[in-house]
C-alpha cells in the first residue's frame, strides 16, 4: 500500500474503533436489529444525498443492483447482527479481539478465491503477531470472559468470517469502474431495504420506550461516522490495495481506541498497551513487506559481480 493508503486505513480504524463504543451505549436501550436499521438507513440517506449533490448517480442495472443485496447481506447484514447480539452477551473489548480475527481470515479466503493476493509466510506471520498485539493490549480483564458465552463469541467471529468473504466480492465492483461513494451508498441502501422489515417484524421497535438522548448520539455517530464516512474510505482502499490490506484495519482498531482514550478521556497508556501495539506494528510491517524486500536486494550477490 502508499502512504496515503496507510493513512485511509488508519483513519478507517478510528472511525470503527468507535462503532464498537457506540454499540455499547445502543444496546442498552434498543434491541439488535433496530440499532442495525437505524444505522444503515440513516446512513443510506445520508450517502444518496451526497452522491446527487456530488453530482454522481446511483446505477440503474438490475443486475448490479443484485450483487449490491449480495454485498450488503454478506457485509451489513450478518455481521453487523453477529456482533450487536453478541456484544449484548459479551464486553466490547472480547468482541474486538475477537473481530481482530478478520485479517487471517481473509488471507485464508483470499489464497484460495483470489489469483493476485496469495498467503505468504509474511503475510501469515504478520497477521498471527498482530492478533497477538490485540489481545495483549486489550487485556487478560476482557479475555477474561473467553470460553463463557460462546454462542455469542461464534457470533463474532462468524462476523469476522463474513467481513474477511465481504471484501473479496466488493473487489468486483472496483473492477467495474463504479466510484467509491456509489459503491458504499448502494450497499448501504440495499442494506436498509433488507433490515428495516426485519426490524419491524422481529424488533416491534415502536412499542419500545423512547431511548434518552445519548442513544440518539450514539446512533447518529454509528450511522454518519462509523457506517457512512467509513464506507467511504473502506471501499476506496479496497479498490487499489486488495481485500486482504483493507482488512488490517481490524488490527489497528484497538490501538486507535486506547489512543483516543488517552488523547480524550486522560487514560494513562501501560506496559501492555505499548507492548502489543509494537506487536500490531510488527505484524503490519510484515504483511506490507517493504523494508524486507529492500534488505534483499541489498544482500543479493549479482554473478556480474564476482566476475
Amino acid at each position: 500500500m502508499s502512504s496515503f493508503e496507510w493513512l485511509l486505513l488508519i483513519i478507517l480504524s478510528v472511525l470503527w474503533g468507535g462503532s464498537f463504543f457506540f454499540v455499547g451505549i445502543a444496546v442498552e436501550a434498543l434491541p439488535p436489529f433496530t440499532i442495525v436499521a437505524i444505522r444503515v438507513s440513516v446512513a443510506a440517506v445520508a450517502l444518496i444525498a451526497v452522491v446527487y449533490l456530488s453530482g454522481l448517480r446511483l446505477p440503474t442495472s438490475p443486475t448490479i443492483w443484485l450483487a449490491f443485496f449480495g454485498l450488503g447481506i454478506i457485509n451489513n447484514l450478518i455481521p453487523f447482527s453477529l456482533i450487536v447480539w453478541g456484544q449484548t452477551h459479551i464486553s466490547s473489548g472480547l468482541a474486538s479481539v475477537l473481530n481482530a480475527t478478520t485479517p487471517i481470515f481473509g488471507v485464508i479466503a483470499a489464497h484460495f478465491l483470489t489469483r493476485d493476493e496469495k498467503a505468504t509466510r509474511l503475510k501469515l506471520l504478520g497477521v498471527s503477531l498482530g492478533l497477538i498485539g490485540v489481545a495483549i493490549m486489550i487485556g487478560k480483564e476482557s479475555l477474561s470472559g473467553l470460553g463463557t458465552n460462546l454462542y455469542a463469541q461464534f457470533a463474532v467471529l462468524g462476523a469476522s468470517m463474513s467481513y474477511a468473504l465481504a471484501s473479496i466480492y466488493g473487489r468486483r465492483f472496483g473492477r467495474l469502474k463504479i466510484q467509491p461513494l456509489v459503491i458504499a451508498t448502494s450497499q448501504v441502501t440495499a442494506s436498509s431495504i433488507l433490515f428495516i422489515p426485519i426490524a419491524l417484524v422481529v424488533d416491534t421497535p415502536f412499542s419500545l420506550p423512547m431511548p434518552g438522548l445519548n442513544v440518539w448520539f450514539a446512533l447518529a455517530g454509528l450511522a454518519l461516522a462509523s457506517t457512512s464516512l467509513a464506507y467511504i474510505i473502506y471501499f476506496r482502499i479496497l479498490s487499489t490495495a486488495g481485500a486482504t490490506n483493507v482488512l488490517l484495519v481490524t488490527l489497528l482498531i484497538p490501538v486507535s481506541a486506547v489512543l483516543l482514550g488517552t488523547l480524550f478521556l486522560g487514560e494513562q497508556l501501560e506496559l501492555q498497551h505499548y507492548l502489543g501495539m509494537v506487536l500490531i506494528g510488527s505484524g503490519l510491517i510484515s504483511i506490507d513487506g517493504r523494508i524486507f524486500r529492500r534488505f534483499r536486494k541489498k544482500h543479493i550477490i549479482h554473478p556480474a559481480s564476482l566476475s
